[in-house]
């Protein structure tokens, strides 16, 4: 009888382990230890927020790659999941936006503030309204992401670190969720899953590369990497097979 039990186990501890193992993108990176954290403050850094998992990331630059700094829980945000359409609808936008230093706010009233730069090029094609749509302090959201007041400062100073080191600007790209090819499928009769496949391709280039993408708008659509984003999903899983292969 324990023969039997052990083959029994030997067959399926395989494909139990199997099962437990997440997608390779759904794993989150390990953030760099506290004291080299503290040796990048002014390094150029990179924003993805996740709505569902309520997650903010920020990630430092270190040699050719984009490292997690640390990972912060956000406090609130309003409307649920899919983009902010029009002003008044109470929802936190998606998509991807970029910080100048003009669109910091150190004296907000809701502590500190950074205007995500709603609406943008893809926003205005669309003819989506809003204005005033931020990641800031004091816990409290009507479109904003709210985070604690302790958070906010962290996350504030290394943004405004960056830019005034010489950043350009600091990219935001804002998802609905970890867009790995699990999630896409449970989401895939969505209202707005035509426009999170739009979003796919931005998660995926960061996840493989460790870089930004480089996304532009033409024609209210999202160009990425100076390839148009196909919404017909085995289409856009195409392109970004090529595009991956032309590393």
């Amino acid at each position: 009888m324990g023969k039997i039990a052990l083959l029994f186990a030997m067959i399926l501890m395989p494909a139990l382990s199997m099962a437990m193992t997440p997608e390779p993108t759904q794993q989150t990176s390990t953030a760099v230890s506290k004291e080299l954290k503290k040796q990048l403050l002014g390094t150029p850094v990179y924003i993805q927020i996740f709505k569902e998992e309520r997650t903010l990331e920020l990630y430092g630059k270190i040699g050719n790659e984009f490292r997690l700094l640390d990972t912060y829980r956000i406090c609130n945000f309003s409307g649920g999941l899919g983009p902010k359409r029009r002003e008044g609808d109470f929802k936190s936008p998606e998509g991807f936006y970029s910080v100048r230093l003009n669109q910091l706010k150190p004296d907000s009233r809701f502590y500190r503030a950074i205007n995500v730069g709603f609406p943008n090029q893809y926003d205005r094609d669309h003819a989506y309204t809003g204005n005033y749509l931020m990641i800031h302090g004091d816990c409290k959201s009507i479109g904003c992401y709210a985070m604690t007041d302790a958070y906010m400062d962290e996350i504030f100073s290394y943004v405004n670190a960056a830019l005034r080191n010489g950043q350009p600007q600091v990219d935001i790209n804002i998802f609905p969720f970890r867009m790995t090819d699990s999630n896409m499928q449970r989401h895939r009769y969505s209202t707005y899953a035509s426009f999170w496949r739009e979003l796919q391709p931005g998660y995926a280039y960061f996840a493989k590369y460790h870089q930004p993408p480089t996304v532009n708008v033409a024609s209210g659509s999202y160009v990425m990497n100076g390839s148009p984003v196909m919404v017909n999903p085995v289409a856009a899983s195409k392109s970004f097979l090529a595009l991956s292969k032309a590393e």
